[in-house]
């Protein structure tokens, strides 16, 4: 009877001692428990561009790390707006993250007259994954060699360029150069990066500033002509490719980039697991391999970081934004 009440009083004990646990540490059990299931992992775009090649790469990682799928779903459409709205009335548990561009987090609430939703307040940053500069590029039928002769030809011509849609990374990179080169042209935004370059490819726009990853290929066969990176060295990819600044276009940048959002509410213990987590994917060899060939660099910063981060490019958008008299609906 004594070694009874003795296990008994143990296993009361025991009880006592999780129950407080679980009522005063919550986000701690939440944390030791995550995930305990799949992770969706929505892309804001159609497959095969940069977004959607990275999210891929990356989900697989993190699958290994965490042993649990987590899956990709695309969810294009306007700018990244539908996916980002999608993610923000979901459950703040973590297991449902959005891979965001820059532009969508730095450029829609400027850009957009009506969203429907509050970009700042309906979702938190939890890391830059990536990002890499972007390419000034022109379809092989144009008739130029080298940047200053694109920027020379545009001052008596009126060019057309493509982009992955309203106030994406593309689009907005482009009018940046626009704005910078103190040249004129005219938009054509597409519903995604992929169907912009074919369009590039086959001649049907002039001109394109993307990231490496969606020229490369096309730059290989001869479908389109690589100007200048927009950074401050030459890219491993293409070698040969000037600088803008070598190309005549001093100072111009153009650093494009790729973040993981989850919806506000989310524990800061899962949101540090999923940083923690995406930071050790990105210094596996498949991580690095990827991120090499698509021009592309590892950034993992904290959710605080990351956050600064958004404020200070926001700024600077906004401007470009103001000066091109940019809108959308």
């Amino acid at each position: 009877m004594l070694i009874k009440n003795k296990f008994c009083f143990l296993y009361a004990t025991g009880f006592l001692i999780y129950i407080t646990f679980v009522l005063f540490f919550p986000n701690q059990v939440k944390a030791q428990a995550w995930p305990q299931k799949s992770v969706r992992l929505i892309i804001p775009f159609t497959a095969g561009g940069t977004t959607d090649i990275l999210g891929r790469v990356l989900a697989q990682q993190l699958s290994k790390i965490w042993d649990q799928n987590v899956i990709v779903e695309n969810k294009a459409g306007a700018s990244g707006n539908i996916a980002a709205e999608f993610v923000s009335n979901s459950s703040p548990d973590g297991y449902t993250l959005l891979l965001a561009s820059g532009s969508m987090l730095t450029v829609n609430p400027t850009l957009y007259k009506k969203l429907p939703l509050n970009y700042e307040k309906d979702l938190i940053p939890i890391t830059n994954v990536a990002g890499g500069p972007m390419l000034i590029t022109v379809n092989s039928k144009v008739p130029v060699n080298n940047l200053s002769d694109l920027i020379t030809l545009a001052k008596t011509k009126n060019l057309t360029f493509g982009s992955a849609g309203i106030g994406s990374q593309t689009h907005l990179a482009s009018e940046n150069f626009i704005f910078s080169a103190n040249i004129s042209a005219t938009h054509i935004p597409y519903k995604g990066e992929s169907a912009a370059v074919i369009d590039l490819a086959s001649g049907q726009i002039d001109f394109m500033v993307l990231f490496i990853s969606g020229a490369s290929g096309f730059a290989k066969t001869g479908q389109i002509n690589p100007l200048a990176i927009a950074d401050v060295k030459r890219s491993k990819q293409l070698p040969n490719i000037p600088t803008a600044t070598e190309a005549g276009l001093a100072g111009f940048q153009n650093v494009g980039w790729f973040g993981l959002i989850a919806p506000a509410g989310t524990p800061k213990s899962i949101v540090d697991i999923i940083q923690q987590s995406t930071v050790k994917a990105l210094n596996t060899d498949a991580m690095r391999t990827s991120l090499e060939i698509n021009g592309l660099d590892a950034i993992g910063n904290t959710p605080l970081e990351f956050s600064q981060q958004i404020k200070n490019e926001s700024k600077n958008w906004a401007k470009i934004i103001q000066i091109r008299n940019l809108s959308a609906q």
